[in-house]
């Protein structure tokens, strides 16, 4: 029976491992790239308080999310492996559980973190909350 995979996608090198992962080992199943536009990364200077700027950061943001599923699409053609790509709005690690629910998916496979430095320290992991979180399994990729 063909299990259905979600891959968080953030463009981070864990994110990309993940996904090799996923194409590897999740061949036969059905595997969804998730990309979660957090709007928490707008921040909160004045440019972004305006509605045009506000939605400039959102266009951007969109425009990459495409930008990682037509990389990650050229990685899963190469590997012979078809997969469906979801773009959400929200907290990235409440989405990806949320989502998984929704969507009746199987197993999670996700990157270690894609922050560094001071920005993990103060929002934390979302890796650690999604397992944490999670009904279902989780494989974290280093």
């Amino acid at each position: 029976m063909t299990s259905h995979v979600l891959v968080p996608v953030d463009g981070s090198p864990q994110a990309w491992a993940a996904l090799e992962y996923a194409l590897a080992e999740h061949d036969d199943d059905r595997i969804t790239l998730l990309t979660v536009i957090n709007p928490m990364e707008a921040g909160y200077s004045a440019e972004t308080a305006l509605p045009s700027a506000a939605e400039a950061w959102y266009d951007a943001a969109k425009e990459a999310a495409q930008e990682r599923f037509d990389e990650a699409a050229e990685l899963a053609a190469d590997a012979g492996v078809p997969i469906d790509t979801a773009l959400e709005v929200g907290r990235p690690s409440r989405v990806v559980v949320d989502y998984a629910d929704e969507q009746g998916v199987d197993h999670i496979v996700m990157g270690s973190h894609g922050r560094k430095g001071v920005s993990r320290i103060l929002l934390g992991s979302v890796a650690e909350a999604v397992v944490r979180r999670s009904p279902i399994p989780v494989t974290v990729i280093r």
